[in-house]
Protein backbone atom coordinates (compact mmCIF):
# COMPACT_ATOMS: atom_id res chain seq x y z
CA UNK A 1 0.00 0.00 0.00
CA UNK A 2 1.23 3.36 -1.00
CA UNK A 3 1.69 5.70 1.41
CA UNK A 4 -0.06 9.36 0.77
CA UNK A 5 3.23 11.29 2.27
CA UNK A 6 5.85 9.02 2.67
CA UNK A 7 8.36 7.58 0.32
CA UNK A 8 11.44 5.19 0.74
CA UNK A 9 13.33 7.73 2.90
CA UNK A 10 11.09 10.46 4.67
CA UNK A 11 7.49 10.58 5.88
CA UNK A 12 5.61 14.07 6.26
CA UNK A 13 3.00 13.51 9.42
CA UNK A 14 1.14 15.56 11.14
CA UNK A 15 2.31 17.19 14.97
CA UNK A 16 2.22 14.89 17.44
CA UNK A 17 2.50 16.27 21.23
CA UNK A 18 5.65 14.40 21.25
CA UNK A 19 7.49 17.32 19.37
CA UNK A 20 7.48 19.62 21.67
CA UNK A 21 10.95 19.43 22.54
CA UNK A 22 12.30 19.37 19.10
CA UNK A 23 9.44 22.28 18.19
CA UNK A 24 11.15 24.32 21.32
CA UNK A 25 14.61 23.57 20.38
CA UNK A 26 13.90 24.42 16.53
CA UNK A 27 11.55 27.95 17.17
CA UNK A 28 14.28 29.67 19.81
CA UNK A 29 17.29 28.91 17.77
CA UNK A 30 17.58 32.40 16.74
CA UNK A 31 19.79 32.32 14.02
CA UNK A 32 16.74 30.80 12.06
CA UNK A 33 14.26 33.70 13.34
CA UNK A 34 15.55 35.95 10.12
CA UNK A 35 13.62 33.16 7.82
CA UNK A 36 10.57 32.52 10.25
CA UNK A 37 9.48 36.29 11.39
CA UNK A 38 9.92 35.37 14.88
CA UNK A 39 10.92 38.45 17.33
CA UNK A 40 11.17 36.74 20.79
CA UNK A 41 11.49 33.08 22.36
CA UNK A 42 8.53 31.13 22.46
CA UNK A 43 7.99 29.31 26.09
CA UNK A 44 7.24 25.42 26.16
CA UNK A 45 3.83 26.53 27.03
CA UNK A 46 2.81 28.46 24.53
CA UNK A 47 4.45 25.67 22.01
CA UNK A 48 2.17 23.04 23.69
CA UNK A 49 -0.77 25.58 23.43
CA UNK A 50 -0.05 25.34 19.79
CA UNK A 51 -0.09 21.76 19.80
CA UNK A 52 -3.18 21.29 21.75
CA UNK A 53 -5.07 23.74 19.36
CA UNK A 54 -3.65 22.26 15.65
CA UNK A 55 -6.05 20.49 13.89
CA UNK A 56 -4.44 20.09 10.90
CA UNK A 57 -7.75 21.36 8.94
CA UNK A 58 -6.04 23.35 6.54
CA UNK A 59 -9.95 24.79 5.31
CA UNK A 60 -10.35 25.96 8.91
CA UNK A 61 -6.70 27.34 10.04
CA UNK A 62 -5.73 28.17 6.79
CA UNK A 63 -2.23 26.46 7.04
CA UNK A 64 -1.19 22.79 7.59
CA UNK A 65 2.14 21.96 9.32
CA UNK A 66 3.54 18.72 9.08
CA UNK A 67 6.86 17.25 10.69
CA UNK A 68 9.34 15.72 8.16
CA UNK A 69 10.36 12.13 9.34
CA UNK A 70 13.06 9.75 8.43
CA UNK A 71 11.67 6.12 8.01
CA UNK A 72 14.22 4.78 9.30
CA UNK A 73 14.04 5.53 12.87
CA UNK A 74 11.37 8.39 12.87
CA UNK A 75 14.10 11.56 13.60
CA UNK A 76 12.21 14.67 12.70
CA UNK A 77 14.74 16.47 9.99
CA UNK A 78 12.77 19.43 9.29
CA UNK A 79 8.87 20.76 8.89
CA UNK A 80 7.46 22.23 5.68
CA UNK A 81 4.19 24.11 5.93
CA UNK A 82 1.00 25.51 3.79
CA UNK A 83 0.76 28.74 4.93
CA UNK A 84 -1.78 31.96 3.22
CA UNK A 85 -4.27 28.68 2.22
CA UNK A 86 -6.91 30.52 -0.12
CA UNK A 87 -9.21 27.87 -1.15
CA UNK A 88 -11.19 30.59 -3.43
CA UNK A 89 -8.14 31.03 -5.66
CA UNK A 90 -6.57 27.33 -4.80
CA UNK A 91 -3.37 28.65 -4.11
CA UNK A 92 -0.91 28.65 -0.76
CA UNK A 93 2.44 29.94 0.26
CA UNK A 94 4.89 27.19 1.41
CA UNK A 95 7.56 26.77 3.87
CA UNK A 96 10.05 24.39 4.40
CA UNK A 97 13.08 23.97 7.46
CA UNK A 98 15.35 21.40 6.97
CA UNK A 99 17.85 21.07 10.64
CA UNK A 100 21.37 21.82 10.15
CA UNK A 101 22.72 18.24 10.76
CA UNK A 102 20.07 16.85 8.06
CA UNK A 103 20.97 19.39 5.02
CA UNK A 104 22.56 18.79 1.88
CA UNK A 105 21.32 15.34 1.92
CA UNK A 106 18.44 15.82 -0.73
CA UNK A 107 15.27 15.58 1.91
CA UNK A 108 14.30 19.39 1.01
CA UNK A 109 13.60 18.04 -2.65
CA UNK A 110 11.74 14.69 -1.29
CA UNK A 111 9.58 16.72 0.92
CA UNK A 112 8.68 19.25 -1.54
CA UNK A 113 8.14 16.46 -3.79
CA UNK A 114 5.37 14.78 -1.16
CA UNK A 115 3.94 18.04 -0.38
CA UNK A 116 3.42 19.20 -3.94
CA UNK A 117 1.87 15.89 -5.06
CA UNK A 118 -0.44 16.11 -2.25
CA UNK A 119 -1.07 19.74 -3.25
CA UNK A 120 -1.94 19.17 -6.22
CA UNK A 121 -3.62 15.60 -6.18
CA UNK A 122 -5.54 16.13 -2.83
CA UNK A 123 -6.26 19.71 -1.97
CA UNK A 124 -6.67 20.25 -6.46
CA UNK A 125 -4.29 23.52 -5.56
CA UNK A 126 -3.25 25.49 -8.44
CA UNK A 127 -0.50 27.29 -7.53
CA UNK A 128 1.80 27.42 -4.72
CA UNK A 129 4.69 30.51 -4.18
CA UNK A 130 7.39 30.72 -2.04
CA UNK A 131 9.56 33.70 -0.65
CA UNK A 132 13.35 33.84 -0.76
CA UNK A 133 15.95 36.01 0.76
CA UNK A 134 18.44 37.06 -2.41
CA UNK A 135 20.99 35.61 -0.15
CA UNK A 136 19.92 32.25 0.76
CA UNK A 137 21.42 30.47 -2.55
CA UNK A 138 20.85 27.16 -1.73
CA UNK A 139 16.80 27.80 -0.84
CA UNK A 140 16.67 29.23 -4.00
CA UNK A 141 18.62 26.86 -5.94
CA UNK A 142 16.53 24.03 -4.58
CA UNK A 143 13.05 25.48 -5.56
CA UNK A 144 14.34 27.01 -9.18
CA UNK A 145 15.38 23.60 -9.67
CA UNK A 146 12.46 21.54 -8.71
CA UNK A 147 10.79 23.86 -11.34
CA UNK A 148 9.37 27.03 -9.35
CA UNK A 149 9.89 30.07 -11.66
CA UNK A 150 10.82 33.24 -10.44
CA UNK A 151 8.41 35.95 -11.01
CA UNK A 152 9.62 39.19 -9.22
CA UNK A 153 11.94 40.73 -6.95
CA UNK A 154 10.50 42.34 -3.97
CA UNK A 155 12.73 45.06 -2.22
CA UNK A 156 13.71 45.52 1.11
CA UNK A 157 11.35 43.10 2.29
CA UNK A 158 13.08 41.42 5.77
CA UNK A 159 14.80 42.88 8.03
CA UNK A 160 17.93 41.29 9.08
CA UNK A 161 19.69 43.62 12.13
CA UNK A 162 19.71 46.87 10.69
CA UNK A 163 19.63 45.78 7.28
CA UNK A 164 16.43 45.40 4.85
CA UNK A 165 16.81 42.70 2.14
CA UNK A 166 15.20 41.88 -1.22
CA UNK A 167 13.37 38.59 -1.83
CA UNK A 168 12.63 36.58 -4.81
CA UNK A 169 8.95 35.77 -5.12
CA UNK A 170 8.54 32.05 -6.72
CA UNK A 171 5.96 30.37 -7.64
CA UNK A 172 4.67 27.06 -9.20
CA UNK A 173 1.74 26.54 -11.53
CA UNK A 174 0.66 23.70 -11.61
Amino acid sequence: MKQLLSNGLITLRPLEPTDLDTLYKWENDTALWVVSDTVAPYSRAALWQYLEAYTGDIYAQRQLRLMITLNSDGTPVGTIDFLNFDPLNNRAELGLFIDDAHRGKGLGRQALEQLTSYAREHLGLRQLYVYIALDNTACLNLFENYGYHRVGVIQSWVKRGKDYLDVALLQMLM
